[in-house]
């Protein structure tokens, strides 16, 4: 134990002792090893985040947008050069195949960054003539903003949500999962690296206490939280007694609506993608898909022999395998209890529904990609959010009752429709109660595109140029240009 490396919180510009030596294990999925060490923040540490985060403020917003821009764009281009090992960092802490974290997560991360530095310089405000006199807004940043991560996507998040911040004028307080902790502190890095003052995005390492902590605190602005809904209900109830802004990016048991017009091998395909990227631990993932009857046959005989046949599981550092492993032990035991309860409640278990131990990799935290039919809408199955590969596919006769029965959940993360029918596309997705739709399509999230949920899926919205307004403050300036009239 005593040969493992030990990383530290990373603040103003550099790591920094909590001087007790605390620490938590971060554990690699595909060996269930430990992998390395990580300081907890205590008060200490936490204090120095919040001092320095001031002073870094100060300098950061007296930079004119342009020149933000600039420094912004340097980390993008830092980021793109070192692709390949921050993948590697990713893949190692989560599980996920290189194969997707190669082309993925620090890809999409640098594209978040790269599109808020270029328009924030283009944030105005308006003047309005008022008789005589006029008003003028302006947007002006809101300060400390902490951003708490989730543990699927954990570079990309950091991005996700320290882009709009940052181009704003903000500085952020982030805290990664204490299961995947080591992307936010490259990304720390990286900002460090291309200018980025000190202060300016420091980085936090412990479990939620620490998260609490940041959204408690009366000098954080906003919370930026992704992760489940019940620790979201928590995070905007702290966040109430101080009235932070928040933003919340939740859970999902998003439907994925099969139509029988469709090329049922495209079908299939986004019906797998749907369900065992990142081996199934995505919030948008479409968990529920509904096959119209005609094509069920079909559909079910296709999706098994691909789903037998085309998935790797193994090593995920092997560039051939296409599906790794789970987050941890913990999660690993939760989906395979899902999926028992799913036989128990009389689904039927087509394919996989068991743990797996690759040659490569014996010792990881693998399930098979499982598919359940005869699927109710009121089992589990179809009614909570798993976090892994099992897929619950449901028939459905006509479109108001697939409608109807997609929107029978709290959630309201995402959805998909496939059709040919493009009359029928819109109309049924423009009656989706979900944030996040896609027609023919599932799972891309550019950066010029907002993404966030309805219901009790989130509140506020990540990426696009909206973001911006949940990231800036209006002030209205009245300028009189006459004698003041008083009656005193």
């Amino acid at each position: 134990m005593s040969s493992l490396i030990v990383y530290q919180n990373y603040v103003h510009g550099q790591y920094i002792s909590n001087g007790t030596g605390e620490t938590f294990e971060v554990i690699n999925p595909a060996t269930g090893q430990v992998s390395y060490l990580v300081e907890s923040a205590n008060e200490t540490v936490l204090q120095a985040a919040i001092d320095s985060a001031k002073s870094g403020f100060i300098e950061w917003s007296k930079m004119t947008a342009v020149e933000r821009s600039r420094i912004l764009l340097k980390a993008v281009a830092l980021l793109r050069e070192h692709n390949d090992e921050l993948a590697a960092v990713e893949v190692l802490d989560t599980g996920k195949p290189w194969q997707e974290a190669s082309v993925v997560d620090v890809v999409t991360g640098a594209d978040s960054i790269e599109f808020f530095a270029s328009i924030a310089p283009s944030i105005e405000g308006n003047q309005q003539q008022v008789g005589d006199d006029f008003y003028y807004t302006r947007r002006e940043p809101l300060g400390i903003c902490a951003g708490i991560g989730a543990w699927n996507y954990p570079i990309q998040i950091a991005c996700w949500k320290s882009a709009p911040a940052l181009a704003c004028g903000n500085v952020m307080i982030f805290k990664p999962s204490e299961e995947t902790p080591r992307g936010a502190m490259r990304l720390a890095e990286i900002f460090t690296l291309a200018g980025v003052p000190k202060g300016v995005f420091n980085v936090l390492q412990g479990d939620g206490r620490v998260g609490a902590w940041l959204t408690n605190h009366d000098d954080i602005a906003k919370v930026s939280f992704t992760g489940e809904v019940g620790t979201g209900k928590k995070v905007m109830a702290a966040a109430a007694s101080s009235l932070k802004e928040v933003t919340m990016e939740l859970g999902g048991k998003s439907p994925l609506i099969i139509f029988d017009d469709v090329d049922i091998e495209n079908a299939v395909s986004a019906a797998m993608l749907a369900n065992f990227y990142t081996q199934g631990e995505v919030c948008t993932n479409g968990t529920r898909v509904f096959v119209q009857q005609d094509i069920y046959p079909q559909f079910i005989k296709s999706l098994v022999e691909r789903t037998e046949q085309n998935i790797v599981c193994g090593d995920p550092m092997n560039p051939d395998t296409n599906f790794g492993a789970l987050i941890s032990k913990d999660h690993h035991q939760k989906v395979l209890d899902y999926i028992e309860i799913g036989k128990a409640e009389g689904a039927t278990l087509l394919t996989g529904g068991k743990a797996l131990h690759p040659e490569n990799s014996p010792h990881g935290f693998f399930i098979a990609p499982t598919i359940f039919t005869d699927c109710t809408d009121e089992m589990t199955l179809s009614k909570e959010e798993i976090f892994g590969p099992v897929m619950s596919v449901l028939t459905f006769k006509d479109e108001d009752e697939v409608v109807r029965r997609a929107n029978d959940t709290r959630l309201g993360l995402a959805a998909g429709v496939f059709t040919q029918d493009i009359t029928r596309a819109h109309r049924v997705t423009h009656q989706l109660e979900a944030g996040i739709c896609w027609i023919n399509a599932y799972g891309p999230s550019p950066a010029e595109m907002p993404v966030g949920g309805y219901k009790m899926s989130g509140v506020g919205r990540e990426n696009g140029s909206e973001t911006l307004k949940s990231y800036t403050q209006i002030k209205a300036v009245y300028v009189g240009m006459q004698s003041v009239e008083s009656p005193f």
